[in-house]
């Protein structure tokens, strides 16, 4: 199964025995918007909510801290998400939180992971089936498995803003990065120093759904981003910032990992420089 599937693809493997479907909706800044309620009005059929907004470190004070490998695991096992599954991830979400949730199951060892191309709004868009309610699936046993190479924290990020070995790349906006505008979360204004800006709605087309691999190496060229340096993304909180992953990943890039904290936690310090302008 390839990372990235398109909706006929789906469509044509609803039903298998080792698929499943699962809601990865999450609306980060816009609490009007219940995703879950979403969901049981219309989701593709077979479909199970993941809850991505409650599937976090609770045991942290920064928003939506990736949780430990065993509450991932449990969680998987209640939605009938085991081992042996291939998973297919689409939301609804104006900042593709699909991506958010394949960062997550990569992290956690499900190798057998892809994004819908173009989501749910593709799917509504070709007039294809949705199923309402809630689908409950038998558990299943998924191993609880973590790979801490692919996380960054703070004192990794503050040592590489001294030495520069890796490439920041940060997913906000251009006016959030250079402070133009201001956080909307209340936090201080500007980036990384160091870091290089590629919004993420630049690796989309139109329709939402992924530029070509020709598209997205220009947007990676475009934002000056060195190819030869591993690759570390970050954003607001570490959702935007797993989108621009999954668009390296599909380029075939393997050195990259997230800064989880992302500016919940670097614009919220007094202790880290902020740079202010473009990159």
């Amino acid at each position: 199964m390839d990372m990235l599937v398109s909706t006929e693809w789906l469509a044509g493997e609803l039903g298998a025995n080792d698929l499943r479907v699962v809601d990865a909706t999450y609306f980060a800044l816009d609490p009007a918007r219940d995703a879950q309620a979403e969901y049981e009005a219309g989701h593709i059929p077979g479909a199970v909510y993941l809850d991505l907004a409650n599937l976090k470190d609770e045991n942290s004070e920064l928003p939506g801290m990736i949780p430990t490998a065993e509450k991932f695991a449990s969680r998987m096992q209640s939605l009938g998400l085991g081992d042996g599954s291939r998973i297919v991830l689409y939301d609804n979400s104006p900042h593709r939180t699909a991506a958010r949730a394949w960062f997550m199951f990569r992290m956690f060892g499900a190798n057998e992971v892809a994004i819908l191309d173009g989501g749910l709004h593709k799917w509504v868009a070709e007039g294809r089936e949705l199923e309402q309610g809630k689908v409950a699936l038998r558990h299943r046993h998924f191993t609880v498995w973590r790979d801490p190479a692919r996380i960054r924290d703070l004192a990794q990020m503050k040592a590489n803003v001294a030495s520069g070995a890796e490439e920041v790349v940060d997913a906000r906006s251009a006016k959030r990065f250079t402070g133009e505008e201001a956080d909307p979360r209340g936090l201080a204004s500007g980036h990384i120093p160091g870091s290089k800006n590629l919004p993420f709605d630049e690796l989309l087309n139109a329709d939402g759904t992924f530029k070509d691999k020709d598209g997205l190496r220009a947007a990676f060229d475009a934002a000056g981003v060195d190819a030869a340096k591993p690759l570390v993304t970050t954003c607001g909180s570490g959702v935007t910032a797993s989108v621009v992953l999954f668009a390296a990943a599909l380029l075939g890039r393997e050195d990259i990992a997230l800064y989880d904290g992302s500016w919940s936690e670097w614009g919220l310090r007094p202790d880290t420089e902020k740079a202010i302008g473009p990159a």
